[in-house]
C-alpha cells in the first residue's frame, strides 16, 4: 500500500507542475487551482509514505520520477523538445531510481 500512496503522490506531483505552466504565473484560475490542490495532495500522500520509508529513499524516488514525467509531459503537452542528452539524463535518472529500488540496501522492502 504504501508504494500506491508514492505513485500517486508522483502522479499528484506531475498533474500540479504540469499545471504550473498552464497556469500562466496564475493567471488562469482553473490550473491554479489545479496546481495548489495537485501540490497538496503530493504532500500529503509523501508524509504517509514516510511512515514506511527513509526520508532520503521517498523524495528520490518522487523527485526522480517526478522530473522524468514532466519532461514527458512537457514534450507531449506542449511540444517541448527533449534531445538526445536529454533523453541520456532520464535514462540515468530512472536507472537511479531502479538500482535504489532493487538493489540498494537504503530503501527499506
Amino acid at each position: 500500500m504504501p508504494y500506491i500512496f508514492l505513485a500517486l503522490a508522483i502522479m499528484g506531483e506531475v498533474v500540479a507542475t504540469t499545471s504550473l505552466k498552464a497556469s500562466e504565473g496564475f493567471t488562469r484560475i482553473g490550473p491554479s487551482i489545479v496546481v495548489v490542490l495537485g501540490y497538496a495532495l503530493s504532500f500529503y500522500l509523501l508524509s504517509i509514505c514516510l511512515r514506511y520509508f527513509p526520508v532520503g529513499t521517498v523524495y528520490a524516488i518522487w523527485a526522480g520520477s517526478g522530473v522524468v514525467l514532466v519532461a514527458l509531459a512537457g514534450w507531449w503537452l506542449f511540444g517541448q523538445k527533449i534531445d538526445l542528452w536529454g533523453m541520456i539524463g532520464m535514462g540515468l535518472i530512472i536507472a537511479g531510481v531502479v538500482i535504489l529500488n532493487l538493489v540498494s540496501k537504503t530503501s527499506v522492502h
